[in-house]
């Protein structure tokens, strides 16, 4: 019995996010579905991490377990032949029996992006939040920093559901980073204006990355929320530091659409590589 790690790119708009679901399109889904035919036999795809419907991603992991002949390159090969082409295995390899991807994750990068030029590019309209109106990003960098560290994260994220459900959590979360940059993205511009140079060849986004082993549910969402709400002038630097305590999701800000989020990377500590035979 062979298990397999996948690293996995997935354009997730069309999708109910992750988890399998009757019905409806998921990634775990897809994937369950073609590696089954491939290998000739039950199996489940496991994933790092659950991402909702309309997130994406850059580096997912999953893996899966199988008696099969094939070597990981043809497994990648194979799998991207009969994918969506929103879905893309970008590698795969052989790993210990024991590997788990999502139990044995040491940390997860998340990304939101917020475009903050006049005209957005609609090609960029299902991957960026547009937010063209007046910020004040050096207090929004400031506020990131405060969700660095260990804490009772209640009151930035959405309900789990039912009372029961709620109380079976753990809200204590660890943040290894926390952090909003503003970078230069390509701008979007009609040809006339292009040819006469009459703009800017770049427009600015500002991305907000998160670091941390697991997070609660729209956690990253309402991070990213509560950092427009301070930039907009809701909410202050002192209103962060209240919210830890008063434990309230009602008090701290909105959950963003999910087109702006991704998951970029899954880290692990093990060496679970196996060396080709």
């Amino acid at each position: 019995m062979k298990n397999f790690k996948l690293t996995i790119a997935y354009d997730g708009a069309d999708f109910h996010g992750w988890q399998t679901q009757p019905g409806r399109p998921t990634i775990q889904g897809a994937l369950t579905e073609i590696a089954e035919r491939l290998v000739g036999a039950r199996t489940v795809v496991q994933g790092a991490g659950r991402t909702d419907a309309g997130v994406h991603a850059l580096g997912q992991v999953a893996n899966f377990r199988a008696d099969t002949r094939l070597d990981p390159p043809e497994l990648q090969r194979a799998f991207n032949a009969l994918l969506p082409d929103a879905i893309r295995v970008v590698h795969a390899e052989e790993t210990q029996p024991r590997f788990h991807a999502r139990w044995d994750a040491m940390a997860k990068t998340y990304q939101y992006r917020i475009f903050r030029g006049r005209v957005m590019s609609p090609f960029d309209r299902r991957y960026a939040l547009h937010y063209p109106f007046p910020l004040d990003e050096r207090k929004m960098m400031e506020a990131a920093r405060l969700f660095e560290g260990e804490h009772d994260f209640t009151s930035f994220a959405a309900s789990a559901g039912a009372e029961a459900d709620e109380r079976e959590i753990n809200p204590q979360r660890e943040v290894f980073r926390s952090e909003l940059i503003r970078r230069a993205v390509p701008a979007f511009r009609a040809a006339e204006a292009v040819a006469a140079r009459d703009v800017d060849e770049h427009e600015e986004e500002l991305v907000y990355l998160v670091r941390g082993k697991s997070f609660l549910r729209h956690m990253v969402r309402k991070l990213a929320g509560t950092l427009l709400d301070v930039g907009r002038g809701r909410l202050t630097i002192e209103d962060i530091v209240e919210l830890f305590r008063v434990h309230d999701r009602s008090r701290s800000g909105p959950t963003v659409p999910a087109q702006g989020l991704a998951l970029v990377s899954v880290e692990y500590s093990e060496p679970w590589r196996i060396e080709p035979r």
